[in-house]
């Protein structure tokens, strides 16, 4: 598989968390409108509660999105579906979506939203780590896709293409056991002690020791884009404008190029310049609009 198998006329568009401008992210109406707005794919973030369910979110606590507070980890599967996911974001979901209580997903509810489609479609899992349940994260969502039907070697669930994405180098070295490095994604950003101080609230010196173990993170990340042990790079779009020698480098290495969140359309032209294969955005309806319009 080469750059060109993944090189259409204009970039693919992901729907970050789903069409997350207009919904709550992560929930039934963000997809269905992704899926609407004509999104070639969806993102989304998975996590295991308590029992091992594979649900939909991106923050490891429940305070942010929810009515719930505390790890998702330390959550039934039950407590969670008696949690508001949607209302936070003020957004009248249309009758057609589901109600409040039918918003929050788990992976295989998000499977079956997909097969729906009636179309090709791309799903992009990320993995969350760190994971009170370690390794066991990738366990579960491989063997639960299996289960649904999903083949390793082709990565396809129906209709529904599937590659898999982490920061995390030992989730990206655990999927490499079972899923070919054509369908995994090794995303990188660029870390500042500052930024993690002021994103995580942290002090001086516990900011710069975190933000230490991130940087280390990040070089390890790059390691492995720079051997191509994995096809698809996933930088954030600030990491894009701030190493444009690595992105050069690795996108004529054959590295397939798939850039979050690009929401802004002078980020859009950038990486439509640049020749960037896969563009994932909280606004599918507006990037896409975009690209039609410049192509």
């Amino acid at each position: 598989m080469t750059s060109d198998d993944f090189a259409p006329s204009r970039p693919k568009v992901y729907a970050h968390r789903g069409a997350s401008a207009a919904f709550a992210e992560h929930t039934r109406a963000a997809y269905l409108k992704a899926l609407a707005d004509g999104a070639d794919g969806v993102e989304c973030d998975v996590h295991l509660t308590r029992d091992q369910h594979v649900v939909l979110l991106h923050d490891a606590n429940l305070d942010r999105t929810s009515t719930g507070t505390g790890p998702v980890g330390e959550h039934t599967l039950e407590q969670l579906r008696a949690l508001d996911f949607s209302s936070w974001k003020g957004a009248r979901i249309p009758d057609d979506y589901g109600g409040v209580a039918d918003q929050f997903l788990t992976l295989p509810e998000l499977l079956d939203i997909l097969r729906a489609a009636g179309r090709d479609v791309g799903l992009a899992i990320e993995l969350k780590h760190p994971s009170p349940y370690g390794l066991k994260l990738e366990d579960r969502v491989l063997a639960l896709l299996e289960e649904e039907g999903w083949t390793p070697g082709e990565s396809r669930l129906e209709n529904i293409q599937i590659s898999f994405m982490s920061f995390d180098t030992d989730s990206v070295q655990r999927l490499l056991q079972t899923v070919p490095k054509e369908y995994i994604c090794q995303l990188v950003d660029d870390f500042t002690v500052k930024e993690i101080r002021q994103e995580l609230g942290l002090g001086f010196l516990t900011g710069g020791a975190v933000a230490n173990v991130m940087r280390a993170t990040q070089l390890e990340a790059e390691r492995v884009l720079d051997a191509g042990e994995v096809t698809i790079a996933g930088p954030g779009i600030d990491y894009v404008r701030e190493h444009a020698r690595n992105v050069q480098r690795w996108l004529e290495s054959g590295r397939i190029f798939r850039v979050w969140t690009v929401d802004s359309e002078k980020d859009v032209a950038l990486c439509q310049g640049l020749g960037i294969h896969e563009i994932t955005t909280n606004k599918p309806a507006q990037v896409l609009a975009q690209l039609m319009v410049s192509n």
